[in-house]
């Protein structure tokens, strides 16, 4: 069996690690040249997890072309900023009955599509499609650290496929069908992250901290719901689970961007020193957007947005969000 990967950065490369354990070949499309060159000589990614020793069975390429070709199953991984141009470049050389995994997290922003509907316009055939998120920090699943995470998928057949794929002892691997609840919660976990940080990074406490990603969890949970998604998912590895690493973990890029962010550090400056996209801060724009469309109350997202994109300042939005008044805790989740 052979396993393409589109994306070779921290997370395309862990499981690319990961699908090595299953599959004969493992190849692995990397956009800069000088990347896939490093994998190939010295089985390590110079970018991203450099001291990650590669399995032997995975070769990288910076064609597309020769990354697909005979491929039994695909699995995506690139920002979601850039998900549509790269399916369009290579959208030629995967057949239509190919199963496909979709790593990628987001809303794509003005027409509000989640990844995989993104993925299904692109490609076609939205039944063979599947999405997997859960708690985990690339740098921790590619050194064997126990962890999980939930396939959702319209069939099982396909979220088998690629369970059997990635799972092993350390990666355990869940199945679900509510493919929208868990992509829900994969894109909209990053703005509350970001907000977390922006809070650590103020110098607030604890009691803070649990209050933003509770109240975070039952935001994601209203958005989940209004889009189509299954409340219980976000109790799930892909809803509390996720959220809380993503808050919490020194490896999350968003937690630390806002902490970065509170202390003075621009999101460009950032971005470029990190050498990492941000999705939350994409997302911040996208649920927003999305939030108004499904008329849903968001005032985290809202808080956020205005933060980053209007250049307000954190301590304005406290404010205004100190002055809603609280009601019924779980509003607005059917």
């Amino acid at each position: 069996m052979k396993l393409s990967i589109i994306g070779a950065g921290s997370w395309g490369t862990a499981v690319a690690g990961l699908a090595a354990g299953h599959a004969d070949t493992v190849s692995l499309w990397a956009h800069e040249a000088e990347v896939a060159a490093g994998i190939n000589e010295f089985h390590k990614n110079p970018s991203y997890l450099s001291t990650y020793e590669l399995p032997l069975n995975i070769s990288a390429h910076a064609s597309l072309e020769n990354a697909l070709v005979d491929a039994d199953g695909v699995i995506i991984a690139v920002p979601s900023i850039h998900l549509r141009a790269t399916l369009h470049a290579a959208q030629a050389w995967i057949p239509s009955t190919c199963p496909i995994l979709c790593l990628t997290k987001g809303i794509e922003q003005k027409s509000g599509l989640l990844m995989t509907e993104v993925i299904a316009e692109e490609l076609g055939n939205h039944e063979r499609i599947a999405v997997l998120s859960g708690p985990n920090h690339a740098e921790e699943v590619c050194l064997g650290s126990l962890s999980a995470a939930v396939i959702a998928a319209e069939h099982d057949d396909i979220a088998y496929f690629f369970r059997n794929a990635l799972i092993s002892p350390q990666f355990r691997v869940y199945v679900s069908h509510d493919v929208i609840g868990v992509e829900m919660c994969a894109a909209a976990k990053n703005v509350i992250a970001i907000i977390c940080g922006i809070a650590a990074g103020s110098g607030l406490g604890d009691n803070t901290l649990a209050l933003i990603m509770t109240r975070g969890l039952a935001e994601i949970t209203r958005l989940s719901c209004a889009r189509g998604g299954e409340a219980m998912t976000c109790m799930g590895l892909a809803g509390m689970g996720d959220l809380v690493a993503t808050c919490t973990s020194e490896h999350s890029r968003n937690r630390m961007f806002g902490v970065a962010f509170a202390q003075g550090t621009s999101l460009e400056a950032y971005q470029a020193k990190r050498h990492m996209v941000v999705e939350g801060a994409a997302a911040a724009i996208s649920v927003s957007e999305l939030a108004k469309q499904l008329d849903v109350d968001a005032p985290l997202t809202f808080a956020l947005h205005d933060i980053l994109i209007n250049d307000g300042s954190p301590e304005d939005a406290l404010a205004q969000l100190l002055e809603r008044l609280p009601t019924s805790e779980f509003y607005g989740i059917a």
